[in-house]
């Protein structure tokens, strides 16, 4: 089956916000299980991770097994992106080098990272490009608390990310009901595309009135 392509909202610099979560799987023996009401020690999950830009598009998606790191699949999401990143939100899980090297090729010349440093992180002395930025947020960190720099930074728009996947769960459920690999990523990228449909629907349409 042939999927849509996932769109943006509006052209011009994206501002893209990235999150995972699981969704559970059953193989035959938790079919059988789920059929007769018993209980099964071996529960599947898959991991989705969605890419939502500043309109709550969904613009990207990747279904993985749930031990892939999210760094690592935030990298090759980024591949699916059409447009210029001009800031790119994630959690504590995607602060990798690698992310902030793929970001410096795919974004644009001043994009603006906001990833919260793990609080075991230190100063990167060497430290060049983009990785800088992961310097400044340690030591904005280290003045004025995680609470705070989070406020400054924005990280709270990391929600929208949050807020998407809610949608996803609410609206098509918490797990995959295909039982093959190439199904299940068909199915996961279908229900992307009907949260897309939904949004678009739900979206206001305003103009500009002169008076």
């Amino acid at each position: 089956m042939e999927v849509p392509h996932l769109h943006r909202g509006h052209e011009g610099p994206l501002h893209l916000v990235i999150d995972s979560s699981g969704l559970k799987i059953f193989g035959d023996d938790e079919w059988q299980a789920h059929k007769h009401g018993t209980s099964s020690r071996r529960r599947s999950s898959r991991k989705l991770h969605l890419a939502i830009d500043g309109d709550g598009y969904i613009i990207a998606a990747a279904l993985t097994d749930r031990i892939v790191t999210d760094a690592s699949v935030g990298i090759s999401i980024l591949d699916q992106i059409e447009g210029t990143i001009a800031r790119f939100t994630a959690d504590g899980a995607y602060d990798s080098r690698p992310m902030y090297e793929a970001l410096a090729a795919a974004g644009a010349s001043d994009i603006k990272i906001v990833i919260p440093p793990k609080k075991t992180a230190i100063v990167d002395s060497r430290a060049k490009g983009l990785w800088c930025q992961r310097n400044d947020a340690i030591e904005r960190i280290g003045k004025v608390g995680r609470r705070q720099w989070r406020k400054e930074s924005g990280a709270h728009q990391q929600a929208r990310a949050e807020n998407g996947m809610f949608r996803y769960k609410r609206i098509i459920g918490d797990r995959l009901r295909a039982q093959h690999r190439v199904s299940q990523k068909t199915e996961a990228l279908i229900a992307v595309n009907v949260i897309n449909r939904m949004t678009t629907l739900g979206m206001p349409k305003s103009a500009k009135i002169v008076a």
